[in-house]
């Protein structure tokens, strides 16, 4: 074969398969005589023609789809074809390339590709609307509907009437009325005070709490307690982290983690969620990020080869959309979503804005060639130009999403707040926010609320927490549509996996000793909190041993002494220690420890190394790098050291803290014995100052306060709440996620799994073990007088008589440690524990 000849025949067929159109084929004289007959019957298009294009074609082709170019909006769209030409020819059925393709002759050629085919009666059916003039009702389009729920809308609430002043209240009672429901009385006190700690600090009341409570006198008295809560900074940021964590796709291990494929935004999120951050700032704080807060969009680059949806931009734009905006992107990240109206188009322009460049859309992953532009999922909200760079684009993308015109974001938190303290949404899926309230007059103004008044998050839950509504008796609610639901009041919940820990940990002492992110225990103020854990006036600064080190050091090790004395007895004694690049640090020869990130400064214990009299702390600083080529280094240091106090206690006793500053001396030579007490430095150099207070300059936050917010961390050992440390066997069978995707809610119902762990789990029983140990430990007490108090702690209320004579038999006179273990058990197996009424 001649090689040119055969090379013209090859680019011929290609030009054929280029130029030729999607779908080409025409049906053969024998297959359109035996094309079903057309109706002759005056075909009504709303009653037998809307149902087959709305089941068997919208999918692809309608509310806004664009399938091989076809789309159904209506009349004009459909006569103008798609990309393989006109689709219907007026009065003539069988030569139209709708029928050909319905009918389902031409086994290559058949429409719908899924699903069920059209019968005969509908082919005819089509075929009769055709030649009949392709009538169309003018009302009816298959267009892409408006938005729902998408603008600010104000709402006013109905005056205020004898028993009904919270607005919630008066916007429910139309609603109760015209279902001929009544107010039920509200729950006793008792009830109302577990309820309300559990739902706004996560955690049962304490006996002593309880018994306040419950003895306090005034009609607002609960008004007043609910306000006390909220106002308990550390105990509600504590609880909350768990419910934006699960959010936020948050943790503390897991995957990414561990190759920097993932980063934590625990310290921004507990400051956050303690100083009650307003929640558009919030938002935009998330969507513009930091350092701090960059983790959530920057997302989880997944090891190996993975679906072309799941790199870092489309996991933002899914993440963004379904936390903030109730919208499921994920289906559309991949094809044209089939359960909803958004297109792969939408995905990808979205997340274009967190992308480099624009990225080439992936359908079920394959390239496509096309790329999507750059735009929010809401247009209509506020344009994001092409021209922007990065972050600029995400400065604008944060004002379209947390500005005043978007009611749709202050609607999906206050859905969510409303599900999470009340067990079931205004809109259920609450990611689905698509769909109307099944009261959207409260929805709108819970909304509007909230955006009129700071975004105080807190202020919405106060307005919950403080209705009748919520006072209501708990009732069971099911997985009714919302049409059939009707709102009667809160439903009973299941104790939330850290719910169930945390009270273990009221009832017998049990909680976990360190958190595992740096979290500022002193974020939002709160009662008897210091304002610092520094000494007054005494500030760590940056040191080295040239002036301009924050320019340009020497590439060299340098080593640090500094010498103290103590004289009496101490009670607490840590130190907060970073260098730029790295640093080993020593206390009397013995060393502590080392660091290399100089953003995240190391906390270290000195007390059990510390001397009566004279004490070294000695530094093993580096300033790594290409030997001729010097850049920025530092030094910085903090330690806090206080006296018992003749009383013992830390806070009577002297305070002997000191910093990094010019009583430090260095040298580039090491020695022997220089880290230790009695080495001569009398040949060192004093410390150079340098000018920049700042550790981070990128976020501006002060030294002091980076320093003193780890050091608050101290006080809080033995003390620390579940949502604060990483998963176990317990929590994770009682239903605590990985997180690797966004949970916005967890399911209530128990599973087999929780059955085994509660029933016979190691990870329980040596809890419970634990506790008994703890509560026996605790002093002498009659078996009376234990049953009573934990009693009182598991369940707020004294046992009955014949609770008394079982749970006395069973933890033994005098108590003993089984008995205290089967009687710790018992309790929190009882539904009275496990739910919340």
């Amino acid at each position: 074969m001649r090689l040119m000849p055969f090379l013209n025949r090859l680019f011929v067929c290609f030009l054929v398969m280029v130029l030729a159109p999607g779908i080409q084929a025409r049906l053969t004289p024998e297959q359109r005589a035996a094309l079903p007959p057309a109706a002759t019957h005056a075909v009504d298009f709303a009653r037998e023609i809307k149902p087959i294009l709305e089941a068997s074609c919208t999918k692809c082709h309608g509310r806004g789809k664009s399938k091989g170019g076809f789309r159904l909006d209506d009349r004009d769209w459909v006569l103008k074809g798609g990309d393989s030409g006109a689709v219907v020819e007026l009065g003539r059925s069988s030569e139209s390339l709708l029928i050909e393709l319905v009918s389902g002759l031409d086994d290559e050629n058949v429409m719908p590709e899924k699903g069920s085919k059209l019968t005969a009666a509908q082919v005819g059916l089509l075929r009769g609307w055709i030649d009949q003039g392709l009538k169309w009702d003018a009302s009816i389009t298959f267009a892409r509907p408006e938005p729902v729920n998408l603008l600010a809308q104000p709402v006013k609430a109905p005056p205020a009437v004898p028993g009904l002043k919270n607005p919630v209240d008066r916007l429910l009672q139309p609603y109760l009325k015209a279902r001929n429901l009544e107010w039920p009385e509200s729950v006793e006190d008792r009830v109302f005070a577990r309820r309300v700690y559990l739902d706004v600090l996560g955690v049962l009341p304490t006996p002593v709490e309880l018994a306040s409570f419950i003895t306090e006198r005034g009609k607002d008295k609960r008004q007043r307690l609910v306000e006390k809560l909220l106002s308990d900074h550390q105990r509600y940021a504590q609880h909350w982290l768990t419910f934006w964590n699960d959010l936020l796709r948050n943790d503390y291990a897991g995957t990414g983690y561990i190759d920097g494929g993932r980063k934590q935004i625990s310290s921004w999120l507990y400051s956050a969620l303690a100083t009650n951050l307003p929640y558009d700032r919030f938002v935009a704080q998330l969507i513009a990020p930091g350092k701090d807060s960059e983790g959530f969009t920057k997302g989880i680059v997944w090891r190996g080869v993975v679906n072309a949806s799941q790199v870092p931009p489309l996991q933002a734009a899914q993440n963004i959309s379904q936390v903030f905006m109730g919208v499921n992107l994920k289906c559309a990240s991949c094809h044209d979503s089939f359960i909803n109206d958004w297109t792969l188009a939408d995905a990808y322009a979205l997340a274009n804005l967190y992308a480099d460049e624009p990225m080439e859309m992936f359908h079920c992953d394959k390239a496509t060639g096309q790329k999507a532009g750059t735009r929010f999922i809401y247009p209509e909200l506020g344009e994001i130009s092409n021209g922007l760079d990065k972050p600029a684009r995400l400065r604008r993308l944060a004002e379209v999403v947390a500005g005043p015109k978007n009611g749709r974001l202050t609607r999906t938190v206050v859905n969510r707040l409303w599900r999470q303290i009340m067990g079931r949404g205004l809109i259920e899926p609450v990611d689905d926010m698509e769909q109307k309230a099944w009261h959207p007059a409260l929805l709108d103004w819970l909304a509007e609320d909230l955006a009129a008044h700071g975004y105080d998050l807190k202020r919405t839950m106060a307005h919950i927490l403080t209705s009748k509504a919520y006072q209501s008796p708990a009732v069971n609610v099911d997985d009714a549509p919302d049409k059939d639901y009707v709102f009667r009041g809160p439903a009973i919940r299941r104790l939330s996996a850290e719910q169930f820990r945390d009270a273990l940990g009221t009832v017998a002492g049990l909680w976990f000793e360190r958190a595992e992110a740096e979290f500022d225990f002193l974020a939002g103020g709160g009662g008897r909190r210091p304002a610092s854990m520094l000494a007054s006036g005494l500030k760590p600064h940056w040191v080295w041993n040239v002036p301009e080190a924050f320019t340009k050091a020497p590439v060299e090790t340098v080593y640090w002494r500094r010498t103290f004395r103590v004289q009496e007895k101490v009670g607490e004694a840590h130190a907060v220690c970073t260098a730029d690049n790295k640093f080993t640090l020593y206390l009397n020869g013995n060393k502590l420890g080392e660091g290399s990130d100089w953003e995240r400064p190391r906390l270290f214990d000195l007390k059990p190394y510390l001397l009566k009299g004279e004490n070294v702390l000695a530094v093993e600083s580096a300033n790594t790098g290409e030997k001729d080529k010097p850049n920025p280094a530092g030094l910085l240091f903090y330690a806090r050291i206080r006296g018992a106090g003749s009383s013992g206690r830390v806070e009577a006793g002297k305070i002997m803290d000191m910093a990094s500053d010019q009583a430090w001396r260095w040298s580039t030579s090491r020695t022997e014995g220089w880290e230790r007490p009695g080495h001569d430095d009398a040949g060192w150099k004093q410390a150079v100052l340098l000018p920049l207070n700042s550790l981070d300059p990128a976020d501006g936050r002060h030294l002091e306060r980076r320093f003193s917010a780890i050091l608050s961390a101290i006080p809080q050992r033995g003390t620390i709440r579940t949502s604060m440390v990483r998963s176990d066997p317990l929590t994770a069978a009682l239903g605590r996620p990985n997180r690797e995707q966004v949970v916005a809610t967890r399911a209530s119902a128990a599973t087999t799994l929780q059955a085994l762990e509660l029933a016979n789990g190691s990870s329980l029983d040596s809890l419970v073990k634990r506790g008994a140990e703890q509560l026996l430990a605790a002093g002498p007490r009659s078996t009376d007088a234990l049953v009573r108090e934990l009693y009182l702690r598991a369940l707020g209320r004294a046992p009955n008589a014949v609770e008394a004579s079982a749970s006395r038999e069973l933890a033994g006179l005098p108590p003993k440690q089984e008995g205290v273990e089967d009687l710790l058990w018992s309790l929190l197996m009882l539904p009275e524990f496990q739910l919340i009424y």
